[in-house]
């Protein structure tokens, strides 16, 4: 077989992984398992295809968990269509999806953080497993987006991201809800200030269609990374996934990952220093998730470049917030596609010198290219009486909608949305828990006072481990009206759908000795996020006391895949990362 000259002249000097599996002596063993096998794409059998086409590995984090993953396979049909009619023999994956909704508020979430790295390293197993020569990777959930990134930068091979969709707001009393108003309505009904009647009538109805959540939380807020990063194409990220539309994004993608094989354009070509800057900066202008501090560097990581929680925070100093979505602000996901998709907010910040212009995407085209096809939509916006999406220079706010912070308290980092939030400045009383589950109960049986901070610790990565958000508390304070008059620390994460002055990511963690382990009630705490510190009035020799009597916390996960996650991850400020990355590479996949 090695003298087979029958493959597709584009891809002839492309040295392509798969021709360990059909081109060289001794492969017929191999291609026997793949010629009669029926896939969606070759319902008669492969046959021929076997031998002469790029193989191309469409993977989906499908499944029937949640609404955020449950159309994922239907799309990825789709795509695997385009990538045969466009000369490539497509092979369907599927892999795992931890979603944050289902896993909130119990030892479920510890799962969640980890599942970023399951997702990442099945992909890579099985792509290095059966030899493929590209990616489509499909995701719709909060780690299965930058997980699939990650997959993607690690291989790098020709690759095209694509997200599968919001889900559509659900109606209740005339209003666009979603799942964060559930949480929040439990702390109401906690509160006494909601029925139960009318509590079950919003849980009916704030989840009706397929999709991921649908206000500016790390899914949406990842989608959006994926364009401004240029591992999606242009637009991918705007239909929820009910419309009509993600077909054709689907077909596209199909389509654009066989041209982005014959170009030979990789991962690493498009995620550099500069691309992450962007990504970076459309967080901040869109008030996104404070977990893009952790996915960010991580996918850094996969490409060699060192971009931690304190390079992206530089970042969210300098950029302006403009877009208007929950939950700090009005809207949802769907109401942005409507006004253009996240291009048209890349367009605006292209133009004002916020964004590199000249960063590649995966269509071959610069960024800046990309966003100038949104030109006229961006004339129109700016003409409307609208408040979705603002102009820099009338900005909601004139620095981004998440901030970073330092202090004696978090030497390394610590991060907090502010997005929607008036006061961004609190001095307290700590009140001090060593795992979510009691600071839970003490919301709810309102054991805690107004002004406190409220200090959840041995949540890190790895003290959780996992490091789980927070959202059922901080949703509870919420609710129960003490979200403006209480603040929160955790060196665990909170979920994009929090609000109020929640502090995540505290590093070093307590796991690690970080000062947050020695707190003890009534320590005094100062937040400012204005200025970006924080700090607890502690002097060093007291500090210097409390360390050298602080005892061992061991966590309850001393075997199986929580234990191994422990013992490999890093500090979040690094991206909680569990391996060396590109920096520590010999050999690239591709150079089999």
């Amino acid at each position: 077989m090695s003298d087979k000259q029958d493959l597709d002249p584009r891809y002839l000097d492309h040295k392509l992984p798969s021709r360990y599996i059909n081109r060289v002596k001794g492969c017929e063993g191999r291609l026997t398992m793949l010629k009669n096998l029926k896939t969606d794409a070759f319902p008669e059998g492969i046959g021929d295809a076997a031998e002469n086409r790029p193989y191309v590995c469409v993977v989906d984090c499908g499944n029937e968990s949640a609404p955020c993953n449950i159309d994922l396979p239907r799309q990825a049909v789709i795509v695997k269509q385009a990538v045969k009619d466009n000369g490539g023999l497509p092979f369907g994956i599927h892999t795992i999806t931890v979603t944050d909704g289902i896993a909130m508020g119990h030892q479920g979430m510890k799962s969640s953080l980890v599942s970023r790295e399951v997702i990442a390293d099945s992909v890579e197993v099985s792509v290095r497993g059966h030899c493929y020569d590209a990616i489509v990777g499909i995701a719709g959930c909060d780690k299965s987006l930058p997980g699939m990134m990650m997959a993607m930068v690690r291989l790098n091979i020709p690759s095209v991201f694509m997200y599968g969709g919001s889900i559509l707001p659900g109606k209740h009393n005339g209003k666009d809800v979603t799942i964060v108003d559930v949480f929040e309505a439990v702390g109401k009904f906690d509160a006494g200030e909601m029925s139960r009647e009318e509590l079950d009538a919003l849980t009916d109805v704030a989840c009706p269609s397929a999709g991921a959540c649908g206000g500016q939380f790390t899914a949406n807020t990842m989608a959006c990374v994926s364009e401004a990063i240029g591992l999606a194409l242009p637009g991918s990220s705007a239909p929820p996934a009910p419309y009509e539309d993600r077909n054709k994004f689907a077909k596209m993608s199909g389509h654009e990952i066989m041209n982005t094989l014959e170009k030979n354009i990789l991962p690493r070509d498009i995620v550099t220093r500069k691309s992450l800057e962007n990504a970076a900066t459309i967080v901040a202008a869109t008030g996104g998730s404070t977990n893009a501090a952790l996915h960010l560097p991580a996918i850094a990581n996969e490409a060699g470049i060192d971009f931690d929680m304190e390079a992206v925070g530089e970042i969210f100093k300098k950029t302006p917030y403009i877009v208007n979505l929950k939950p700090g602000g009005k809207y949802v996901a769907k109401d942005l596609y409507e006004h253009g998709g996240i291009q048209t907010v890349i367009k605006i910040l292209c133009d004002s010198g916020h964004m590199h212009r000249d960063c590649i995407t995966v269509n071959g085209k610069t960024i800046g290219k990309n966003a100038d096809e949104y030109a006229k939509k961006v004339e129109e916006l700016m003409r409307q009486d609208q408040d979705i999406i603002f102009s820099v220079e009338k900005p909601i706010k004139s620095t981004g909608g998440v901030v970073t912070l330092k202090g004696n308290l978090a030497p390394k980092g610590a991060i907090v949305k502010v997005a929607g939030m008036a006061n961004l400045k609190h001095r307290g009383p700590a009140r001090v828990f060593n795992k979510e589950e009691d600071a839970f109960k003490a919301v709810e049986a309102r054991d805690y006072k107004e002004n406190d901070v409220i200090v959840i610790r041995y949540e890190g990565p790895k003290g959780g481990p996992g490091m789980r958000e927070m959202l059922a508390t901080t949703a509870a304070i919420y609710g129960q009206g003490m979200g403006e008059k209480v603040a929160l620390i955790t060196d665990g994460r909170f979920s994009g759908g929090t609000r109020g002055l929640c502090i995540g990511h505290v590093c070093p963690e307590a796991a690690d000795k970080g000062l947050i382990a020695i707190l003890k009630d009534g320590d005094i705490i100062s937040i400012d996020a204005d200025n970006g510190t924080l700090n607890v009035d502690i002097s060093e020799t007291e500090i210097a006391k409390r360390l050298s009597e602080l005892k061992v916390h061991e966590n309850e996960y001393q075997s199986g895949t929580l234990w191994k996650y422990s013992q490999l991850v890093s500090s979040a400020h690094l991206g909680a990362i569990t391996h060396g990355g590109a920096k520590k590479e010999v050999k690239q996949y591709k150079d089999l």
